[in-house]
């Protein structure tokens, strides 16, 4: 018999954690249980020192010098476009514009893929679980140009509700927006199977990936879709970093959004002409340290594999989900069987943010609002809840101390 019976290898989270200095600190004299993951992750050592080495040893601008520091720092800077196409399963580099994050990308796609096209009469198609991030953009634009957004319908399971989202794929819409993980719920749309249904009508599928990336692999050709968008800091990378992806017929196809520095071929008082894709989009000295951390960060999660961390998540997702619900009054919103560690909830009688502040000297950090989803709380009737968002390096013992504070908590309320 073969002695390997489970392919995925155990995950040791205890080695793990001991590769971010920042869970080991304390927070009002107890030891911190960090679960605001989908808000910002922690980062690892590698990526600090890797900032930390740019700035030390490298630090130059980068594509204007041919001196020594300059092309190291160059060979950095898009050594993150590089890794970014290989997490993503991109056929090309050159399909990869590096942004400050999920935010503009997605404003990069609506000013200059979609307004350009637009006209009154025309649909944008979203979703009723989106970030304002995928929501204001494409309200912006509809203003401008006469078009309409619409909203597909979700159920109280917090699933869209995909015979719905099809039928509304009429042939007004011309673009269609959909997060691939719900930053409040945690569920996982079935993105392959919708870019099926937006390709066969020839409709453009963005799908917003900021909270997918870390917890789950991504393949863009299996998926289908023809924007995709990344967060940085989300990926345990730093802060103003991200990127795009888009297909590279549809980058050819669109004009630059910022105009300066480094997105030219060509430059005089008649005119100018514009560098190729990705380049075109990318004006002015970027985040260069950032994007040399978040290449580390990618090489961090790769090494420890994309299954081991998803087995890993999925029984802090269970233990986590089964022990809130054994607490008295407590509400969970959203239960579709396909998530992500994110659990949204309150609490009857307890404000959210009375809720997250007492947990907070519990040494609990929790996000508590909206979550950048006033439609959605709208949806479920809240003005807010409480989220305990987790990641590969939270444990089992922080769970049982996350329960015993919301106990602690809600008597103190009650």
């Amino acid at each position: 018999m073969n002695a390997i019976q489970n392919p995925v290898e155990p995950f040791d989270v205890d080695s793990v954690r001991a590769d971010f200095p920042l869970l080991m600190r304390e927070v009002h004299d107890k030891a911190l249980v960090y679960f605001d993951n989908a808000n910002t992750s922690q980062k690892p050592a590698s990526v600090i020192e890797a900032v930390d080495h740019f700035y030390r040893q490298t630090n130059a601008n980068v594509a204007r010098a041919v001196h020594q520091l300059g092309e190291e720092a160059t060979a950095a800077y898009e050594s993150a476009r590089d890794r970014l196409a290989r997490l993503l399963n991109a056929s090309s580099r050159d399909e990869i514009v590096l942004t400050s994050g999920t935010t503009q990308a997605i404003n990069l796609v609506a000013y200059s893929y979609a307004m350009p096209r637009l006209k009154a009469g025309d649909e944008i198609l979203i979703t009723t679980m989106e970030h304002h991030a995928n929501i204001v953009p494409w309200q912006l634009v509809c203003e401008r140009t006469g078009a309409t957004l619409k909203v597909a319908p979700i159920n109280e399971r917090g699933e869209l509700i995909v015979e719905r989202f099809v039928d509304m794929l009429t042939p007004s819409v011309k673009l269609a927006g959909v997060t691939h993980v719900s930053n409040v719920l945690g569920t996982i749309n079935p993105i392959a199977q919708l870019a099926r249904e937006t390709r066969r009508r020839g409709i453009p599928l963005l799908v917003d990936g900021s909270q997918a990336t870390p917890h789950l692999p991504v393949d863009l050709r299996a998926l289908g879709c023809d924007f995709y968008t990344v967060t940085g800091h989300k990926l345990f990378g730093p802060t103003g970093t991200g990127a795009l992806w888009a297909r590279k017929e549809i980058l050819r196809d669109m004009p630059p959004l910022f105009g300066g520095g480094e997105m030219i071929r060509e430059v005089s008082f008649e005119g100018t002409t514009f560098a190729d894709p990705p380049h075109r989009f990318e004006a002015g000295t970027p985040n260069i340290a950032g994007f040399v951390g978040l290449a580390a960060a990618i090489d961090y999660v790769q090494g420890l594999g994309h299954a081991r961390l998803r087995a890993y998540e999925q029984e802090l997702l269970v233990h986590a989900t089964q022990a809130l619900k054994t607490i008295p009054g407590l509400r969970i919103f959203g239960e579709a069987p396909d998530k992500v560690p994110v659990i949204s909830f309150l609490i009857d009688g307890a404000h959210a943010h009375d809720l997250a502040t007492l947990l907070d000297h519990e040494g609990v950090a929790v996000r508590s609002g909206h979550h950048c989803a006033h439609p959605l709380m709208k949806f479920f009737g809240v003005p807010a809840t409480v989220r305990a968002s987790l990641a590969f390096y939270n444990t089992h013992d922080e769970i049982e101390r996350f329960v015993a504070a919301i106990d602690k908590v809600r008597k103190l309320l009650g």
